[in-house]
């Protein structure tokens, strides 16, 4: 009797801990599939997204009101990684790293001090939409494959479409790898690292500020 009893406890364990490993490895799936895709994303957006699903979801064991603070949540992050492919950055006549929106016109709101910030190298550009679109479209397979969410809004999933959960998220990222080569961005907007394109984008504006004078 005490044989069986700890044979029926071994393979509950043994079932618990496969269950769990599955979990983790779909739950990391939609992060491998995307790859270096990811570092697209503003920065900040990503890691809120990754510290607070957890805590609303109650780790994917949801109530109704965790349905609707995660759901609140995944729609303010992806807001907030749209809004962010239209930002940009320049360095102001203090020296100091400024950001605004790009628009028809140039970047706003610019510096009052004269500079040359709203000249065509800030202006709104087809790649800004392209990026934009991308940007939410990668942040949505993200929140909406994370194993929490999954967990939390159809945990049914998890079982049915394993497949679709490893797949999508390299299919999404190669097509979107895709696009951002043949639609590059120069723009280091909010949330994104510093990188040397802003210095290229402001030594264009200011030679072609150079010409228009000459």
């Amino acid at each position: 009797m005490g044989n069986k009893i700890s044979s029926q406890s071994s393979t509950t364990n043994s079932q618990q801990q496969s269950s769990s490993s599955s979990s983790s490895s779909s739950s990391s799936s939609a992060y491998t599939g995307l790859g270096n895709i990811i570092k697209l994303l503003p920065t900040g957006t990503v890691f809120l997204f990754q510290f607070l699903n957890p805590l609303l979801t109650n780790n994917g064991e949801c109530h109704t009101y965790n349905k609707y603070l995660s759901a609140i949540l995944i729609a303010v992050c992806g807001i907030s990684c749209f809004a962010a492919s239209f930002t940009d950055s320049y360095k102001g006549t203090d020296g100091s790293t400024h950001y605004g929106f790009a628009t028809a016109k140039g970047i706003w709101p610019s510096s009052s001090s004269g500079s040359s910030t709203s000249s065509s190298g800030y202006k709104l550009r087809f790649s800004d939409f392209v990026h934009a679109f991308l940007s939410v479209i990668i942040f949505a397979v993200l929140a909406l494959l994370d194993m929490n969410t999954v967990k939390c809004f159809y945990p049914s999933f998890e079982n049915t479409e394993k497949t679709l959960i490893t797949v999508l998220p390299t299919v999404i990222g190669s097509i979107s790898s895709t696009l951002f080569t043949l639609f590059p961005s120069t723009r280091n907007g909010v949330g994104y690292p510093s990188s040397g394109t802003s210095t290229t984008s402001e030594t264009s504006t200011t030679s072609e500020s150079n010409a228009e004078k000459v």
